[in-house]
């Protein structure tokens, strides 16, 4: 098991604390592009996808740990 498939199944397992920074990494991995235009959020964006914002917050509300894992899961079943 790598260390992303690691770091994904800790964040499913505990969405409560999650760091912004994690979320981020697995993001920008599985293709995403992170926009950041000075204010506290972030706007992750790819080609032919929903684009997602989130904020930079330490730990990252559970709402958006949900929509990423959900993004994930997309991401392998598409594979």
């Amino acid at each position: 098991m790598s260390k992303k498939d690691k770091l994904i199944e800790a964040i499913k397992n505990n969405p409560t604390n999650v760091k912004f920074e994690d979320l981020k990494k697995i993001l920008v991995d599985i293709g995403y592009k992170a926009i950041n235009r000075g204010g506290s959020h972030y706007l992750f964006t790819k080609k032919d996808n929903v684009s997602l914002t989130i904020p930079y917050k330490k730990p990252v509300k559970v709402i958006y740990v949900k929509q990423v894992i959900r993004i994930i899961e997309e991401e392998n079943h598409e594979k």
